[in-house]
């Protein structure tokens, strides 16, 4: 089998590394739509792909390790597991998504303005993040008792963000109710990566138009 130069590797390498970063924190990244992924980064990005074409337990450490570029084992000096990698990959998303919410609340001048802001948000990421919605919603209890509680406590508050101010908007609404009605709106955006047929656009606005009269909310526009 002929082997390949060192400059066409070097370059291959560059043009799997170099890409729209999707996965990371974009206050951490604020000034460049790309970057040069670190290596941590680009398995994390690779990784949340496979899982939502394969599933969790479909996917292997030399798989990963292929579709990065590098050999399993070495894997091993990012990860301690696969576990590893799925603990961090749905703790993160779980965290960005709590924290982002509790920013776009935060400078909301109204509940009304808060859902909206809620709803923009959860829209821009389903559209950005398939594979991870799909990883979240699938795998999630492949993850280890520790992460999985973790994961678990980041959505209830999540939840809760979006509960509170509903009841803000109308304090008649029980907890259980305005819960429900959080789900049932994260519910249909996150049907994105299975019913997405049209151009991202009009699935936006598509998407936050029936979030927020699902919520009982005219359309942001």
């Amino acid at each position: 089998m002929a082997r390949r130069s060192r400059s066409s590797a070097t370059s291959a390498d560059s043009s799997l590394t170099r890409q729209r970063l999707t996965f990371v924190n974009r206050r951490r990244y604020p000034a460049a739509v790309e970057r040069t992924l670190d290596r941590r980064s680009q398995i994390l990005e690779v990784a949340a792909r496979l899982f939502a074409e394969r599933g969790f337990h479909g996917v292997s450490v030399g798989d990963i390790g292929r579709a990065v570029g590098i050999s399993g084992p070495a894997l091993y000096k990012h990860f301690d597991s696969k576990d590893d990698v799925l603990a961090e990959m749905l703790v993160a998303i779980s965290e960005r998504l709590l924290t982002e919410g509790q920013e776009r609340v935060a400078q909301a001048h109204s509940p009304d303005a808060a859902l909206a802001a809620l709803v923009d948000w959860h829209v821009e990421f389903a559209l950005a993040q398939p594979s991870l919605i799909v990883v979240q919603d699938r795998d999630w209890q492949s993850l280890a008792v520790e992460a999985r509680e973790r994961v678990r406590s980041l959505q209830r508050e999540y939840v809760d963000l979006w509960a509170d101010q509903l009841r803000r908007r109308d304090p008649d609404l029980t907890t259980d109710r305005a819960q429900a009605m959080a789900h049932a709106a994260f519910g249909l955006i996150n049907s994105t990566p299975h019913s997405s047929r049209l151009p991202q656009s009009a699935m936006r606005e598509l998407l936050a138009g029936m979030a927020l009269g699902s919520l009982g909310l005219k359309s942001l526009s």
